[in-house]
């Protein structure tokens, strides 16, 4: 530890020689050292709102988010952000900047949100936006913008929201998005413009996920019927853009401003607009359907060889080789895209993005994945097939009934039990076999005891026949006396001389 002691002697016996002020100068200034009238919290600079004219000299390295909103600022100086290597967020609007420059920002390869709103920005040239590579925000309405260059957004290959809203754009080229790619880009904002003509054939060719994203809406559109139909179509498809602003969708019935109306409120106006006006505006995204747990693979056939093949899934995720971050969705080196094992989530519109040097335009195909659970299987018991057997086993019940000897054993057996049925006085409630003989004996006119009628335990009343016109209203009683149980083959009817049962026409019926 004498190691550490000698330097803080000599450093005291330094600063009892020399003044505070000289000390001061003596030693560097530490990084983290905040500029005048600004808030340093962390690695946050917040300089806003202060009538900045100029940029402050002294910037820390640490911040990854500075703050010169709401300032004078007008010019900015190249090589001004060199010190920021970690700056990811960058706020300039609400000043007077007309004008980027070249090599503005070459020193921000890490810039992720730029916002340069509210300014006075009137051209945007080809290399102003040079070195933001990786910006996913970019920040330009309210400003003055007449005028973007062909190449003006050249570079920013992961931009996925772009707002240029509430400028002076006559015109924008849909052809390549003046140098900016579709793959990553999300939202387009182009509302409150003065855009009079737009490439109804390039806008048909977006993606599907920018079209969601696409804002059209007040600006001097004409009232072309194909522009109706499509703006109606994607109004029927619920797209963001067409829901949340539908009111403000206006055209020019004529060149004057006093001639506008709203898109979908007047369709007076689109009356004449034939059918025909709309075919081959949008290839149709093609249907396929597929269950749950099945495999499925989409094949991108684009009409000219691609370099490039990507996917964005239905969750707006960008799918390249090997594919999804849960590795449920694999691209392979052909480009098409595999589902091993489909799920509900993978149910939506999957969108194919073929680029290469000979296509003018990326070119889109768009699948629209319908996943279905599949159908429970049918039960394994089969009711045919037991009401068959049912139907057999009753079949040779019947014909064994019918056909097969009786057990002279069990008759035997009968009969004693029957003997000492008799002989017991149990009490009882009367069967409906008694109810029915006592309302035999009513309809009878021989009363049951009479000596002419045999008496017999094994009386079972067989029929009952409503009384006919020649029965005087009388119930025909069909009675099986002395029924023999080892005998059911030789069934005897029997009726007393009184009953009406032995003298009529139609004879006994037996059930």
């Amino acid at each position: 530890m004498a190691w550490l002691v000698v330097p803080g002697i000599l450093l005291c016996m330094l600063g009892a020689g020399l003044g505070a002020s000289d000390l001061e100068d003596l030693l560097p200034l530490a990084p983290h050292n905040c500029p005048n009238k600004c808030i340093c919290a962390a690695d946050v600079l917040s300089c806003a709102g202060h009538g900045l004219q100029d940029v402050p000299v002294a910037l820390p390295a640490t911040a990854s988010e500075l703050d010169l909103s709401h300032n004078a600022l007008k010019r900015l100086y190249p090589g001004w952000l060199t010190p920021l290597s970690q700056l990811r967020v960058l706020y300039l609007g609400y000043n007077k900047l007309d004008m980027l420059g070249h090599g503005v920002f070459t020193n921000a390869s890490g810039l992720r949100i730029l916002d340069l709103s509210s300014n006075m920005l009137k051209i945007l040239h080809t290399h102003d936006l040079d070195g933001l590579g990786r910006l996913e925000r970019l920040l330009l309405f309210n400003n003055r913008l007449v005028h973007l260059d062909l190449d003006a957004f050249q570079g920013l290959n992961m931009l996925s929201h772009l707002y240029l809203g509430c400028n002076e754009l006559t015109s924008f080229s849909f052809n390549h998005l003046h140098g900016l790619g579709t793959t990553h880009l999300r939202t387009l904002d182009l509302s409150s413009n003065w855009l009079r003509q737009i490439s109804i054939s390039r806008l048909a060719a977006l993606p599907a996920f920018l079209k969601n994203g696409l804002y059209l809406h007040n600006n001097p559109l004409p009232c072309n019927c194909r522009l109706y139909h499509l703006l109606q179509r994607w109004h029927q498809r619920g797209l963001s853009a067409l829901r949340d602003f539908a009111r403000e969708y206006t055209c020019l019935v004529f060149q004057v401003s006093a001639s506008r109306v709203r898109f979908f409120e007047h369709s007076r106006v689109f009356e004449n607009c034939s059918a025909a006006a709309a075919l081959d505006l949008e290839l149709p995204e093609e249907q396929l359907d597929t269950q749950v747990g099945q495999s499925l693979r989409l094949y991108c056939n684009t009409s000219m060889p691609a370099a490039r093949v990507a996917w964005v899934s239905p969750k707006n995720e960008l799918l390249v080789a090997p594919g999804s971050q849960d590795g449920s969705i694999a691209v392979l080196a052909d480009g098409s895209l595999a589902i091993h094992r489909v799920q509900e989530q993978h149910a939506g519109i999957f969108v194919c993005l073929a680029t290469g040097p000979r296509l003018h335009h990326n070119q889109t195909l768009e699948f629209n994945v319908s996943v279905h659970k599949p159908r429970p299987e049918p039960e394994t018991f089969n009711t045919g097939f037991t009401t068959l057997l049912g139907c057999i086993v009753g079949l040779v019940l019947v014909l064994f009934y019918l056909f097969a000897p009786p057990c002279r054993g069990c008759c035997h057996c009968c009969r004693r039990c029957q003997r000492a049925c008799r002989n017991r006085c149990w009490p009882r409630a009367p069967s409906p076999l008694q109810e029915l003989s006592a309302q035999s004996s009513v309809l009878s006119t021989t009363p049951p005891d009479a000596p002419s009628r045999k008496a017999s335990v094994h009386k079972h009343v067989v029929f009952l026949e409503p009384g006919k016109k020649d029965l005087n209203g009388r119930v025909q009683l069909a009675v099986a006396e002395d029924f023999d149980l080892c005998n059911p083959m030789e069934l005897q009817l029997k009726a007393g001389s009184e009953s009406a049962s032995s003298t009529g026409s139609d004879g006994l019926m037996m059930t």
